[in-house]
C-alpha cells in the first residue's frame, strides 16, 4: 500500500521562560511528520536543537530529502542507514512506529516487545534563577518524587542546599548542561552527595570529558550530550555511570531501544530524557521507561497549551488519556 508523507513546523509557547546554562527559551519550535497509507496515519514530533547544528529549516530540508524513500516504503531499519541520527530521523521513525502499530492492530509497546512502566514518575525541572527564586519553586514541588535542577557555575552548593531545605524528600538531579570544568566538579561533588543529590548530569562539555576517566565522583554521573547512539557507548565506560537516552539524539525510537539494551549490557544505568516539546514527543519516549532509574519527560508541564489528549502529569506522576495521543 502506497504512503504519503507530509512534514511541517509548529511553534508552541511556554508558560514561563525556561532558563538553562546555554540560554533562555520562551517558545519551542518543533517539526512534525505525518505518514499515511490512505487508511491509517502515524505522527512523530521532533525538536530541532541548535546546540547540535539543527534548525527548523535544516530539519525540514532533511525530511523533504527522504520523502521519496519514505513514500516508497522505506523501513525504520533502512532509515538508520540513509539518515543520520537527529531530529529529522526521529520525527519519521516515530511516525512509522505509530503507523505500523495501527496497521497491525497492536500497540507500539507490543510491537517493540516493551513493557509499560507502572506509574512512571518524571522529573519536574527547576530552571536557573536566583537562589530565593529556585528555593520557592522547589517548595512548590516538595510533594513530587523527582526534581531536576538546572545550574550554571554560580552558587552551586548554596542553591542546591536551599532547594534541599525547601524540598527535603524528592530525589534530586543536578544538570549543569556542560557548563562546569573538572576543577568545579572536584570542588562540589562531595557537598552535593551530602545533600542527597542522586545524579549529576553532564557536568563537563562533551568532548572534554576524558578527564573523568581518572575521577571518582561521590555523585553518580550521567552522560547526556556525550551519548547520542550506540556508537558512543564504548567511549563512556569508566567515565559515566548512567546514560540519558533522548529520541532527538538517537534519531528515533528504533535506535533508542537498541541503545538502551547495549547500555544495559555494558553495565550502565538508564535515564530517559527529552527536549522541551509537546506530549506527542514524550509519548514515544515512554516506551523506554520500564527499567529506567530516572525519567525526565516533563516537556508538557512547560507548555502554555499542550496537544489535545496529551499526557497528564500530577506531581510528576504520568498518566495517559483514555484514548492515547500516540501509539
Amino acid at each position: 500500500m502506497s504512503r504519503k508523507a507530509v512534514f511541517h513546523a509548529e511553534t508552541w509557547h511556554l508558560k514561563e521562560p525556561f532558563h538553562i546554562s546555554r540560554g533562555v527559551k520562551t517558545a519551542v519550535d518543533v517539526t512534525v511528520a505525518e505518514i499515511t497509507d490512505g487508511r491509517f496515519k502515524g505522527c512523530g514530533e521532533s525538536v530541532p536543537y541548535a546546540h547540535y547544528g539543527e534548525s527548523t529549516d535544516s530539519v525540514l530540508e532533511e525530511l523533504k530529502a527522504v520523502a521519496g524513500h519514505v513514500e516508497a516504503g522505506c523501513s525504520r531499519e533502512e532509515l538508520l542507514s540513509i539518515m543520520p541520527a537527529g531530529a529529522a530521523r526521529n520525527a519519521i521513525d516515530c511516525a512509522l512506529w505509530e503507523l505500523e502499530a495501527k496497521q497491525s492492530g497492536k500497540s507500539v509497546y507490543e510491537l517493540a516487545g516493551a513493557k509499560r512502566a507502572e506509574r512512571p514518575v518524571t522529573a519536574i525541572t527547576i530552571g536557573i534563577g536566583c537562589l530565593e527564586e529556585m528555593a520557592m519553586r522547589a517548595e512548590r514541588l516538595k510533594d513530587c518524587g523527582l526534581i531536576k535542577v538546572k545550574l550554571n557555575r554560580d552558587d552551586v552548593v548554596a542553591k542546591v542546599r536551599a532547594i534541599r531545605a525547601a524540598a527535603p524528600n524528592p530525589r534530586l538531579i543536578v544538570d549543569p548542561n556542560e557548563s562546569w570544568d573538572i576543577e568545579l566538579l572536584a570542588a562540589v561533588h562531595k557537598d552535593l552527595a551530602a545533600l542527597n543529590v542522586d545524579m549529576l548530569e553532564q557536568p563537563l562539555p562533551a568532548g572534554s570529558d576524558a578527564v573523568l576517566a581518572g575521577f571518582t565522583s561521590a555523585v553518580p554521573l550521567c552522560a547526556d550530550e556525550s551519548c547520542h547512539t550506540r556508537r558512543d557507548i564504548a567511549g563512556l565506560k569508566g567515565r559515566y555511570d548512567i546514560i540519558n537516552i533522548k529520541l532527538d539524539k538517537t534519531g528515533g525510537l528504533t535506535e533508542a531501544l537498541a541503545l538502551k539494551q547495549d547500555a544495559l549490557n555494558a553495565g550502565f544505568r538508564i535515564m530517559v530524557g527529552c527536549m522541551i516539546g509537546t506530549s506527542l514527543a514524550m509519548a514515544p519516549a515512554l516506551v523506554l521507561a520500564d527499567g529506567a532509574e530516572f525519567i525526565d519527560l516533563d516537556g508538557p508541564v512547560w507548555m502554555a497549551k499542550d496537544r489535545d489528549g496529551g499526557l497528564m502529569i500530577d506531581r510528576g506522576w504520568i498518566s495517559e488519556s483514555d484514548v492515547p495521543l500516540w501509539g
